[in-house]
């Protein structure tokens, strides 16, 4: 009887730790993906922040 609940209970381990492992995988992948995004977004705002004529004037008033 102690073999059969010896490895249930191996049994059970494994599989919480393989659940434990494809976990931390998703998450692992979901943290890659935004930082891409974020990437490109900021890669986005430079591109856009490049206007030769963008501070050339100055208006001031008095």
């Amino acid at each position: 009887m102690d073999i059969i609940t010896d490895i249930a209970s191996l049994s059970i381990g494994m599989k919480q730790d393989s659940l434990a492992q494809a976990v931390s995988i998703s998450l692992v992948k979901k943290t890659l993906d935004s930082s891409k995004e974020d990437s490109q977004n900021l890669i986005k705002m430079m591109e856009l922040s490049t206007n030769p004529n963008l501070g050339s004037n100055l208006d001031v008033k008095a």
